[in-house]
């Protein structure tokens, strides 16, 4: 009995073993949530209490009705959580890259009020939190906030995100904005009110709590990176307003409210208006980039450099603002039609461009509404007072009067006239035939009496030319006469020269020599002087050298002497008078190169050493002559003399 009771002990351990996760969740109600993962909870029944079921309308319960919880399972252990009570969904953390947002979209809360189309924001811990959400009166549909790059455990019952990318407004653009939702814009109004700390359109609660209108914004953005919800916001992006150099800008606004007129009483052509007012702005914008909407205001360029505005068929400038101008067409007084063409320099001041844009709306309808008329109308009434030929020898008077004339005309449209220049004149072929042909007989004419002078000029020419030929021939021999005159005085001056520079070196070679005389002289008495001098002076050196080198050779030999007695007194202390007596003369008899005992001594005593004595005394002898014969050498090298 106890074998099988073990048995199936060992058996329930083995199952419980195996089956441990489907006993704990069965028995126990585990629920283990990952940590990558958060728990959807579904709840299936209520056993206890009153909220058994939703309310109308609602999907997502927040009191622990049967549904959709609204309270997810973050990562982690959980016990209760019966399996045939409770279902679980595991789902992935909402992830939100780098460059995005989420938009967001409930599926339940309260209605959106009517003329709304985004729910407003509610605290809800970014939405992670949905309790909370339904709790502050979240409301369904799409809401105004989003949520940026990051992880979420949001709850996919309730909400749905939408990843969408950042806004990116680009490098000298601007970002011109549409809202779709807020208060309707003002009755006479095409755009809606300035509306400020929203942070560029981001914080889309804070521009509906302010009152921001639907629709267009006079607002817009410059360039970055922007979270923009665009289920609230549309963005078009447009280039930046451009004022070249040599322009100014003049702004008109169709926005804001009626200004009143800043130009007073003397200006009645239009609305000039302060900045930030409906209408023309009196202050123009300088040559620069602006962040412009195109769409509340318009920017009209006018030029502030010297304009050329060209009346000719084949000739336009860049600006093209006379490029429907044309060749001037006018009558004669004579009835005869010619064209002419006609430049008129023009020049707005920065100041007056307000003006002339708030009179004309633009450049090409001041050219179109006054220069072209004006300029026309003038030349053609001034033709009209002239022939045409008179037209063309008056042509600089008649340029003259028309600048004058335009300019008291454009000084009226706030517009000043540089210069006005007449061109190229075609008058007609006929008449220019007739000209030409009358021109071309007057110059023959001119021709015919060039010639004649020209005649009589070559026979007068002529005629002085003899005169003159004969002329030279009388002013040839004149010449002769002078120049033999000038020959003769020029040989007597030559002359008187000659002597006198004769007479002059005779002079100079007398003197020359007369001082060379005394030099010479001068010479040998310095000479014979100097070599008295050295002569004494060499007899003084001489006798000093002498009576020095005699001192000296005295002091030598009696220094010698007292040397050589000391030596001498000295060897007869050490030697003994007669020791040193036999000494010195056998040292004499070897200075004098005596022999005292022959060659060659040959004992007659029979000794036994007698040959060896015998040698030795030849060998002794020889000795004393070579040293003898040195000591002569060293005598006579100290006394060469003697």
């Amino acid at each position: 009995m106890n074998e099988i009771t073990s048995y199936w002990w060992i058996l329930l351990i083995l199952f419980a073993i195996v089956f441990y996760k489907f006993i704990l969740r069965v028995f126990f109600g585990m629920v283990m949530v990952p940590e990558d993962k958060i728990g959807l909870v579904t709840k299936k029944f209520v056993l206890f209490g009153t909220d058994k079921s939703l309310p109308d309308g609602r999907i997502i319960a927040t009191k622990g009705e049967a549904g959709y919880q609204a309270k997810t399972l973050a990562p982690g252990l959980y016990w209760g959580m019966w399996i045939w009570q409770y279902s679980i969904d595991m789902t992935s953390f909402t992830l939100i890259p780098e460059g995005k947002i989420g938009l967001v979209l409930s599926k339940d809360g309260k209605e959106i009020p009517t003329g709304r189309i985004l729910a407003r924001k509610v605290e809800s811990d970014n939405f992670q939190d949905a309790t909370a959400f339904l709790d502050n009166g979240g409301q369904k549909g799409r809401q105004t906030a989003f949520i940026t790059t990051g992880s979420y455990r949001i709850n996919t019952f309730l909400f749905e995100i939408v990843i969408t990318d950042q806004i990116k407004i680009f490098e000298n653009m601007i970002g011109i904005v549409t809202a779709l939702d807020g208060e309707p814009i003002p009755q006479g109004q095409i755009a809606g009110k300035f509306v400020n700390d929203h942070n560029n359109f981001q914080d889309f609660d804070k521009f509906l709590e302010q009152g921001g209108n639907r629709g267009l914004q006079p607002q817009v953005m410059l360039a970055g990176s922007y979270y923009i919800n665009t289920w609230g916001i549309l963005i078009e992006q447009n280039p930046m307003t451009d004022v070249p150099i040599g322009y100014v800008g003049v702004v008109i606004s169709y926005i804001g409210e009626d200004g009143q007129d800043v130009t007073g009483d003397t200006f009645k052509h239009g609305n000039i208006v302060s900045k930030g007012q409906r209408g023309v702005w009196m202050e123009p914008f300088g040559p620069g980039k602006y962040a412009l909407n195109k769409y509340t205001t318009k920017l009209e360029a006018v030029p502030t450099t010297n304009l050329v505005l060209n009346w000719a068929n084949a000739r336009s400038e860049s600006h093209d603002l006379d490029k429907n101008l044309s060749t001037i067409t006018v009558r004669s007084k004579d009835g005869f039609p010619f064209n002419l063409d006609v430049a008129q320099i023009i020049h707005v001041p920065a100041a007056e461009a307000p003006k002339v844009i708030a009179r004309f709306g633009s450049m090409n309808n001041l050219v179109s509404q006054v220069l072209e008329p004006t300029i026309g109308n003038y030349f053609r009434n001034s033709a009209q007072d002239s022939d045409v030929i008179s037209f063309l020898t008056t042509r600089k008077e008649r340029q003259e009067s028309a600048k004058n004339h335009i300019k008291l005309v454009l000084d009226e449209y706030n517009v000043n006239a540089v210069d006005t220049l007449i061109g190229d004149i075609v008058p007609p072929d006929s008449l220019m035939k007739t000209l030409t042909d009358r021109k071309l007989a007057e110059e023959e004419q001119k021709t015919y009496q060039t010639q004649r002078m020209a005649q009589e000029q070559r026979q007068g020419m002529e005629k002085e030319t003899a005169i003159a030929d004969m002329q030279k021939e009388i002013v040839r021999a004149s010449q002769s006469v002078e120049i033999a005159q000038r020959t003769a005085d020029a040989t007597v001056k030559k002359a008187e020269g000659d002597a006198t520079s004769l007479k002059l070196n005779v002079n100079a070679e007398a003197e020359a020599t007369k001082m060379r005389a005394n030099a010479e002289a001068e010479a040998t008495k310095a000479r014979a002087g100097a070599q008295a001098e050295a002569t004494k002076l060499n007899a003084s050196a001489e006798a000093e050298r002498i009576s020095k080198t005699g001192l000296a050779e005295a002091e030598k030999i009696m220094a010698i002497g007292k040397s050589t007695a000391e030596a001498y007194q000295l060897q007869v202390s050490a030697m003994g008078g007669d020791n040193f007596t036999r000494y010195k003369v056998t040292e004499e008899i070897g200075k004098g190169n005596i022999k005292v005992i022959p060659d060659v001594l040959i004992s007659g005593n029979g000794g036994s050493d007698g040959s060896i004595s015998g040698l030795l005394g030849l060998k002794l002898m020889e000795m004393m002559d070579t040293k003898d014969s040195k000591d002569l050498k060293e005598v006579k090298n100290q006394n060469p003399k003697k």
